[in-house]
């Protein structure tokens, strides 16, 4: 263990400053030129994707600029690691990103960036650091968070900021599981809201971008820019890896492949296809997901997080069929909804994984009814059909997962998810359930981060969940409740390296536990 492994992750973020770095870095630094002349990092920093032996860093420049790294193990950067400069270009909006490899397991690791302006390589920027910790070789306690839905509905940064994201933070998780609706590229927003009491909710910072629907490519790379204007999500991300995936807000409301905007007239761009390309560009130049050779631009993906933890991140949205009736009485790829190619890879994987517990991060619940049209109650966005009978349309799909999982003798498997704006803990039993050829198995749900308070939805009971518990507003608290009513939510998991029990709780914004169950893992006869 190294001597500053007992460093908080906050202290680390207070005590790493630029100048004391600079004096620290061993990278060619020829002269320091004016402030105003300075190339400069806009964003702050983010990591991801981290396993045991690599993760992801990421960062943005101001100008066309080539970003010096160095890794290490302690906070004063002695014997770094220097790896070879990249570049930034306009052609990804002054982004970089890479994963850092061949890394010791279960360490602290500081990564430190410097950017030289490519049109004066001499004239250079104030360092820039982060931290994040590799996943153990062995069976040490885990700890991580997972929310969904970030700046949505209209709720911008106000006086206060992404509150969650700093509750968060003092948790210090060895990650942050961000559910989707990661962003609200559909969401416009203005500078004032007026508020039920009389007050009204100000979005001290606002950019043009966020004034209307996103459609050109820079206006999706926009929306992430400006969540990283908050304070509080900047210095999670100085502290903790994302692990990212996406649901619609990313790319247009409750968006399939046959999405119809015909009709909507915000968007002069009416081809879904070119939407969610550009939306898919963002969220890779933008985020630390890894890249996939295989599928350049998956988003599904496995997660090894040592020997207790394996997370499956789905992806609910690239590959389904329209948002119709959902009543198919046949799996086609009408009625799918993670597609076949990312079904078979999550059997494969899941049946592969030999950790203790398998996360199952899915961004949308199985058994709650979401509708593609509210107002009406009519075609299904999510997996629910709400006809509480037995599996049809979507349901079909992970009806064959279930089965899969409970002859393969699969055991300890937990899903996580958010999309709804609430907080809720599901027991899914077939004993309660329509289909019922399946292990019983736990549904949590989380969120908002920061957006609209939403909910609670209507159940189906094709595969029988019972609430075991459920925070949402009130039928006289209305819905779309702003952030500062409180009912900001996420979830905590900790995983006993001992035990191995796995605990769930979830919290809302102030950081109050609303619920708390520990679950005893399935050991092997």
């Amino acid at each position: 263990m190294n001597r500053f492994s007992s460093l908080s992750r906050r202290t680390f973020v207070v005590t790493a400053g630029a100048a004391g770095l600079v004096g620290a870095s061993g990278l060619a630094l020829p002269y320091y030129s004016r402030a105003n002349q300075r190339p400069a990092f806009t964003h702050g920093v983010q990591s991801g994707d981290v396993d045991a032996a690599s993760g992801m860093v990421w960062t943005r420049t101001d100008r066309p600029a080539r970003v010096m790294f160095e890794v290490a193990t302690t906070e004063n950067f002695a014997n770094a690691t220097r790896l070879a400069p990249l570049d930034t270009t306009p052609a990804s909006d002054f982004t970089v990103k890479r994963l850092v490899e061949e890394l010791p397991a279960d360490q602290d690791i500081f990564y430190r960036m410097i950017a030289a302006d490519l049109a004066d390589i001499n004239v250079v920027s104030e360092p820039i650091v982060g931290r994040f910790r590799t996943a153990p070789s062995s069976k040490r306690s885990i700890r991580f968070a997972w929310s969904g839905d970030t700046a949505g509905q209209g709720w911008g940064i106000d006086e206060t900021g992404m509150k969650t994201y700093a509750t968060i933070a003092r948790h210090t998780p060895d990650f942050f599981l961000h559910s989707g609706d990661t962003i609200y590229a559909d969401g416009p927003m203005k500078d004032e809201v007026d508020l039920p009491d009389g007050s009204k909710w100000k979005n001290i910072i606002l950019v043009d971008e966020k004034r209307k629907v996103a459609e050109t490519l820079d206006e999706y790379r926009a929306q992430w820019k400006y969540n990283l204007m908050d304070k509080n999500v900047q210095a999670l991300a100085a502290i903790c890896p994302t692990f990212y995936q996406w649901d619609d807000h990313e790319v247009v409301n409750n968006w399939s492949d046959s999405k119809d905007l015909s009709k909507d007239d915000r968007y002069t761009e009416k081809s879904i296809h070119i939407l969610s390309a550009r939306a898919s560009r963002a969220f890779q130049e933008m985020t630390t997901i890894r890249y996939q050779p295989a599928e350049p631009g998956r988003v599904y993906r496995k997660i090894s997080h040592g020997p207790l933890l394996d997370v499956f991140f789905l992806d609910m949205r690239s590959y389904r069929g329209p948002n119709g009736a959902n009543l198919e009485d046949t799996l086609t790829p009408q009625s799918r909804m993670i597609g076949e190619q990312q079904s078979k890879w999550l059997k494969r994987e899941l049946a592969k994984s030999t950790a203790t517990w398998k996360i199952i991060a899915a961004d949308m619940p199985l058994g709650l009814v979401v509708w593609d049209d509210g107002n009406l109650k009519k075609g299904s966005e999510a997996v629910a059909n709400a006809d509480n009978g037995p599996a049809k349309g979507r349901e079909l799909e992970f009806a064959d997962l279930l089965r899969f999982i409970k002859n393969a003798g699969i055991d300890n498997t937990v899903w996580l998810t958010a999309d709804v704006h609430y907080t809720a803990a599901h027991y899914y039993n077939p004993d309660k359930a329509q289909f019922q050829d399946f292990t019983p198995f736990w549904e949590f749900v989380s969120g908002p981060l920061h957006a609209g308070t939403f909910g609670p939805n209507d159940l189906d009971m094709t595969f029988g969940p019972e609430v075991k518990f459920v925070k949402a507003p009130t039928a006289e608290q209305g819905q779309n409740l702003p952030p500062s009513a409180g009912l900001q939510f996420f979830g905590l998991v900790d995983i006993d390296g001992q035990t191995e029990q796995l605990t769930v709780r979830l919290m809302d914004r102030d950081d109050n536990e609303l619920y708390k169950i520990t679950l005893d893992p399935v050991r092997a006869a």
